[in-house]
């Protein structure tokens, strides 16, 4: 069971450790904020990706490849991310002309929804946990509900884990930035969202 528990903080920390945008909001939100709403950003993340492994688990990639369903997700989530893209430019916007008060405020709570709808926002990702959870049966670390629960759990605390290194690497790093560093990384995660948003409306057109 250890094993399995251990594979699994392995699967979560690498899934989390890829560039995405919860990746940009936490960095942003660390550099801006501090450590807390950054972790907690990683907390709403990880959760999300544990409940994603779990739906993997028990097949529901099948239903996210139906077109309907999955072209609906896809640019649903699309839009979400676009939003959260321009939110962040105009906030940046709002500091670059001297507004930076009414915009520097953000608690645990919001910053826990904000890693909720970001991660959930690509819900295409059920398919590919299906795909490892798939690997790891072929490995026979499944045999059991039980080494599927410890899987999950692992996952989640790979996840979080990962979040809240980047969340205090951030933290302590935006601490010796100046406002118009600060500022460029704001305008930087701005785009990236967008960015992101655009990948996955493409993506989500091509493969369902």
């Amino acid at each position: 069971m250890l094993r399995v528990l251990i594979v699994g903080l392995g699967l979560g920390a690498f899934v989390a450790a890829q560039i995405g945008p919860v990746s940009l909001l936490c960095i942003r939100t660390a550099a801006r904020h501090g450590f807390r709403p950054a972790a907690s950003i990683g907390a709403g993340a990880a959760t999300v990706d544990v409940v994603y492994a779990g739906l993997g688990v028990v097949g529901a990639a099948a239903l996210i490849q139906l077109r309907p369903v999955g072209l609906a997700l896809g640019v649903a989530g699309a839009g979400v991310l676009a939003w959260m893209g321009v939110r962040t430019l105009r906030d940046a916007w709002r500091i670059r002309l001297g507004g930076e008060a009414d915009v520097e405020t953000i608690t645990l709570p919001a910053s826990f929804r904000t890693g909720l709808v970001a991660t959930a926002s690509n819900p295409l990702t059920i398919i590919s946990w299906t795909a490892i959870f798939g690997a790891a049966a072929t490995a026979s670390l499944l045999g059991s509900a039980a080494s599927a629960v410890a899987l999950l759990v692992g996952v989640m605390l790979g996840s979080a884990t990962w979040f809240v290194v980047l969340a205090l690497a951030a933290a302590r790093l935006g601490e010796r930035l100046g406002r118009r560093t600060l500022w460029g990384i704001d305008v930087a995660a701005g785009v990236g969202l967008l960015g992101f948003a655009a990948l996955l409306g493409v993506r989500t057109v091509r493969e369902v």
